[in-house]
């Protein structure tokens, strides 16, 4: 029996089609492979990655890689993920993470990274609202830990909030857009998000504490320098471009279809968005339609540029995530990446990733524009999380991708890992590394500490 409780399908060498080939994928292709598996990947994009996709931008003396969709992981919260770095020797380095709020007039600006950050406007200093905010988020980071342990039974944010009596001005300017941005969802969204979800990702990864939070890294040359290590024992199985239309269950296998062609094989992991794979499914049986569909998707627009007119007036503002406070909201996280930050660029020209504001940027800085899509968390949803093992290896159909937890890109590895050790590979569990020494952040009085006192 394995840890889940649930038995091993033998190891003997089965035919295993992996439809998608994001992280989740690439992951569990890579350890069936492994355990002696013939593995075929079909995947609809025309690059194998997902949510890795790194786009070389040629300047005049260099090519400069820029992450769009993956950018950065900590050392405390991507254990499986790190050890596969380190399996494969793909290097990693130190990072700055820091989280900003501008309007569009400019009459708002602060980012978490230090003194000049919060106060970037020096009229926040006597600003009762914006101090009233400080406390208040001093007050959640507190206040929050009540939540921990109670799974999602608890209130939603908005009641949480309303309960607390926390300010307007901590909710729409702080708490709303960090979560908002933490999950590339709609702010609106926020007030139904349960609450005690929120404290436990934001436990986990320290930001309910003062000291000892992780360590944040990125991947030199960008993250898809490890997707060519992680899938050359199976390169030559990687289909692109290949959208799979059908998954019909037949008696002594499983059969895909896809442009041009079909296959049987004798078992079919499932590694795309629920919502892709609900529709593949011919006959979804009434469990995988409750479940798969208790987990939508938002669209979400990316767009790699050099137009630093969408960034706060003030460069004191600048984050590495930058949430924008919209006149019009537009349904959908609005928020910009400084990726020369986030990835340490060497160049003299500013890059940067801003979702779902297309219209606000100068059309002549656009270098390329990507449609993403992340999960939308809802208290039926992470009640279907909890009931994977009802659908995943049932009629030789299995199921993994980065919503089945938190929907980060540990969570697509971990997921991979655990379809992996059905099929007799490698579980979730793998060694950590040695853990990282964290970077200094910025040289004046951090954020963290300022607030602690406030």
């Amino acid at each position: 029996m394995t840890e889940l409780g649930i038995p091993h399908h033998p190891a003997t060498p089965r035919r295993i089609a992996i439809v998608g080939g994001g992280i989740s994928g690439l992951l569990a292709a890579a350890e069936l492979d492994r355990a002696g598996h013939e593995v075929t990947v079909f995947e609809a994009a025309g690059y194998p990655g997902g949510h890795t996709n790194t786009i070389a931008v040629e300047e005049p003396e260099q090519t400069v890689n820029v992450d769009t969709g993956f950018i950065v992981f900590n050392d405390h919260n991507y254990p499986n993920f790190e050890a596969i770095l380190a399996e494969l020797g793909v290097a990693s380095q130190p990072t700055t993470m820091s989280f900003g709020v501008s309007d569009e007039a400019g009459d708002f600006e602060w980012a978490v990274r230090g003194a000049r950050g919060i106060f970037a406007r020096p009229g926040h200093l006597v600003d009762p609202k914006f101090l009233r905010m400080l406390a208040d988020l001093v007050r959640f980071n507190r206040e929050a830990r009540a939540l921990l342990g109670t799974n999602g039974n608890g209130p939603s944010l908005g009641q949480f909030l309303a309960d607390g009596g926390y300010s307007d001005y901590f909710i729409q300017r702080f708490i709303v857009p960090q979560a908002s941005a933490v999950w590339s969802a709609d702010p609106e969204q926020m007030w139904t998000f349960p609450a005690s979800f929120l404290a436990t990702f934001f436990d986990n990864h320290g930001v309910l504490q003062i000291r000892d939070r992780p360590s944040w890294r990125s991947i030199p040359g960008g993250s898809a320098r490890y997707v060519g290590p992680l899938s050359a024992p199976y390169a030559e199985r990687i289909r692109l471009n290949t959208p799979v239309r059908r998954i019909v269950r037949e008696e002594d296998s499983v059969l895909i279809s896809y442009a041009g062609g079909e296959e049987r094989f004798d078992e079919v992991v499932v590694a795309c968005h629920s919502d892709q794979a609900l529709a593949m499914l011919a006959e979804p049986t009434p469990t995988e339609r409750e479940l798969l569909g208790a987990i939508a998707y938002l669209p979400n627009e990316a767009v790699l540029h050099t137009d630093t007119s969408v960034m706060p007036r003030r460069r004191a503002a600048w984050a590495s995530w930058n949430f924008h406070l919209r006149d019009q909201p537009a349904g959908r996280s609005t928020l910009t990446y400084d990726m020369n930050r986030l990835q340490r660029l060497d160049t003299d020209r500013q890059y940067l990733v801003t979702l779902n504001m297309t219209e606000a940027i100068d059309p002549a800085k656009i270098i390329s524009v990507i449609d993403y899509a992340h999960p939308v968390y809802t208290v039926e949803g992470m009640a279907a999380q909890a009931r994977w093992s009802e659908i995943s290896g049932v009629d030789r159909i299995h199921y993994c991708g980065a919503y089945w937890r938190w929907g980060f890109h540990e969570d697509g590895a971990w997921s991979a890992l655990r379809v992996s050790e059905m099929l007799g590979g490698r579980g979730p569990g793998l060694e950590e590394p040695t853990r990282h020494e964290p970077l200094e952040v910025v040289a004046d009085e951090p954020a963290e500490l300022l607030l602690e006192a406030a």
